[in-house]
């Protein structure tokens, strides 16, 4: 592994740093912040999956999470959303290719060599972190932005008992039902939309739900809304009694700057469930 950078923040560490990825058949990148009482032993981790056209560095730079783990001693992760590089498989389109990897396990080529990011957030990068950094496993959440709520919802409910809190900013919901997920389903694990089920939030909450908190903020502003499609969601979690939270957060975007307005209450969200 090689240390890309590393800078003292709020008196702990913010890392970059760059492996061999044998899911993804490429190097990989990912961020790390350490608070400073991972010096004295283990820390919990807080994982932050990112959106479509987002590498490491966008939620890293620009949700301001770093000061409020910091203030509650929990660790911060931020892998890319790809795998990348010249013989990488790619798309012109934004929402398919690098910077799309939708989480899942590609089949299809010309995906299929490449794109598997199910695995490396599941259990590629994770052993990597926590072989190498002061981190303590027992005690994971999972949270990520759009794209990356989609995964976070959608690893946490087929991982059940490894993340004690589940949250997500404006999550692609129903990706089954939706531009932004039968295009990329289709083109990464194949034409059988049965194959595509584990892989969308609504119809998992449906089915298997959640044994943890779960926290969703959506912009009521979202430009995206249509795609997202958070009704669906949220309507199952309500049928399931799903222990969570719903909140619609009148006039906000889907941008960075709502998913900094909210950074606070979800950090607080996790810490509860990372240290009760």
């Amino acid at each position: 592994m090689d240390t890309i950078s590393e800078n003292k923040c709020f008196e702990g560490t913010q890392g970059v740093y760059r492996h061999e990825s044998a899911a993804c058949g490429c190097d990989m990148t990912f961020g790390l912040f350490l608070p400073k009482e991972a010096r004295q032993g283990p820390v919990p981790v807080l994982w932050y999956l990112s959106g479509l056209t987002c590498t490491h560095e966008n939620a890293m730079v620009k949700a301001g999470a770093q000061a409020f783990a910091a203030e509650n001693g929990i660790a911060l992760i931020f892998p890319d959303t790809s795998p990348r590089g010249q013989h990488v498989a790619d798309d012109a389109a934004y929402d398919l290719g690098q910077g799309a990897g939708f989480y899942v396990n590609a089949t299809q080529a010309p995906w299929a060599p490449h794109f598997r990011m199910w695995d490396y957030v599941a259990t590629e990068l994770p052993e990597v972190v926590f072989d190498a950094f002061a981190l303590d496993p027992d005690r994971q959440a999972i949270t990520g932005h759009s794209m990356g709520g989609h995964g976070a919802l959608t690893l946490a409910m087929a991982h059940p008992g490894r993340y004690r809190s589940v949250s997500a900013f404006a999550p692609i919901a129903h990706p089954t039902a939706s531009d932004w997920g039968r295009m990329q389903l289709g083109a990464y694990l194949g034409a059988d939309e049965a194959e595509w089920a584990a892989h969308d939030a609504t119809l998992q909450m449906q089915e298997v739900g959640l044994d943890v908190p779960l926290l969703v903020d959506q912009g009521g502003a979202d430009q995206f809304l249509d795609l997202l499609m958070p009704e669906a969601l949220s309507h199952a979690m309500a049928a399931r009694r799903q222990d969570g939270a719903f909140r619609i957060q009148r006039g906000y975007d889907h941008s960075y700057f709502f998913v900094a307005s909210f950074i606070p209450d979800h950090v607080s969200f996790h810490a509860d469930a990372l240290f009760g």
